[in-house]
């Protein structure tokens, strides 16, 4: 294997993580069951934790 094979295979298959791995975060991020554990943690330093 010489080197322009290794780093080629490298981009190609790290490119290939990072996609889907942005996908995973942006599926979990726009998840509708994930709204109110959102709008709780975005109000949560306007909160004084008198509650």
């Amino acid at each position: 294997m010489t080197y322009e094979l290794a780093t080629q295979i490298a981009q190609t298959w790290g490119l290939g993580l990072l996609t889907t791995l942005f996908a995973i975060v942006l599926a979990y991020a726009l998840w509708p069951g994930n709204q109110d554990k959102f709008k709780r943690a975005a109000a949560a330093p306007l909160h004084d934790g008198d509650e």
